[in-house]
């Protein structure tokens, strides 16, 4: 019996029990630490529970980053490619623009030979139209793609209502009543009145002032923009259907060959001189603008296609 206490004493000797066998010391130290760590355990917790939480937020935002990073490679390589789009656009256009100006240059030219050999306006006319290439001649000639309505009348400003257009909105033909005159002034000689040289007078001729703006008085191609013999500065508008509208005595053109002009599109500007007045034998010391319709070459009775105005005076 002695033996077995000894035997169990040993074996409590080698691996005592915490609980068991302690000095009361270890037990009051063992509940001051339970105590201790009761108290911190929840803190401990909280803040093990915030910092799983902003883990999880850098992780989202590590994933944002990696996303917005290829959108970025991406947006990057569009705009790359763009860029040689464009670079490629722009080659083009450049290239495109100096055979334009190339090729207006040789217009230029080819219109100033033809004018140096031209006689009179019929004959500068004949030759322009002769000079059109095929497919331009029969563009021109076609009926406009719409005729006003009975009761309708044309807008006078056709570049504001209508500014991309680039044919005529109606026949020429039947503009009667609808064109406005291209400059503010005083008719001083109109159509078939003597033009002091012992012949009628095959246009219109309105004094106005120095400086004056001239619009288009109708829509049309530019085929001829440059000086001409005594007439100075003159405009040749081709109005489709074999019309013509000449303007002559300007001391500027503002436009340029095979440009389509719109109804009230400025044209040009008069000089402060008095130059065509005298190649006119108008007696006008104001700066005078020359208006002459054609048809087939033949000058025209331009009266019935202007607009009625009022306050309008015609005198010679």
């Amino acid at each position: 019996m002695i033996a077995e206490v000894l035997a169990v004493l040993q074996r409590m000797g080698r691996r005592p029990p915490p609980a068991l066998l302690v000095r009361p010391e270890d037990a009051l130290q063992s509940v001051r630490t339970a105590m201790l760590l009761g108290a911190l355990l929840p803190e401990m917790r909280a803040q093990a529970q915030a910092l799983v939480d902003e883990l999880g937020e850098l992780v989202r935002i590590r994933k944002d980053i990696a996303t917005e990073r290829n959108r970025l490679s991406r947006d990057l390589a569009a705009l790359s490619s763009e860029r040689e789009r464009l670079n490629l656009l722009i080659e083009q256009r450049q290239t495109k623009q100096a055979a334009a100006e190339k090729s207006l240059t040789e217009q230029r030219q080819q219109t100033a030979t033809l004018a140096r050999q031209a006689n009179d306006l019929k004959e500068l006319i004949s030759k322009l139209e002769q000079d059109l290439d095929a497919a331009t001649r029969a563009a021109r000639a076609a009926p406009a793609p719409g005729e006003a309505k009975a009761g309708e009348t044309r807008p006078e400003l056709a570049v504001l209502s209508d500014p991309g257009r680039l044919a005529p909105a109606i026949s020429f033909a039947s503009a009667h009543g609808r064109l406005p005159l291209p400059v503010n002034g005083v008719k001083i000689r109109d159509y078939g009145a003597p033009d002091g040289a012992g012949s009628a007078q095959k246009g219109l001729s309105i004094a106005t002032r120095g400086g004056a703006q001239v619009t288009a008085p109708c829509d049309g191609w530019v085929v001829y923009a440059g000086a001409f013999r005594s007439y100075g500065q003159l405009l040749i508008l081709d109005a489709g259907g074999g019309y013509h509208i000449l303007l002559a005595g300007m001391d500027r053109i503002s436009v340029d060959l095979g440009q389509f002009v719109l109804t009230g599109e400025p044209v040009g500007v008069m000089g402060g001189g008095s130059t065509l007045a005298s190649a006119l034998s108008t007696g006008s010391s104001q700066s005078v603008l020359y208006v002459e319709f054609r048809k087939d070459g033949a000058s025209v009775d331009p009266s019935p296609w202007w607009a009625t105005r009022k306050g309008e005076k015609v005198r010679g």
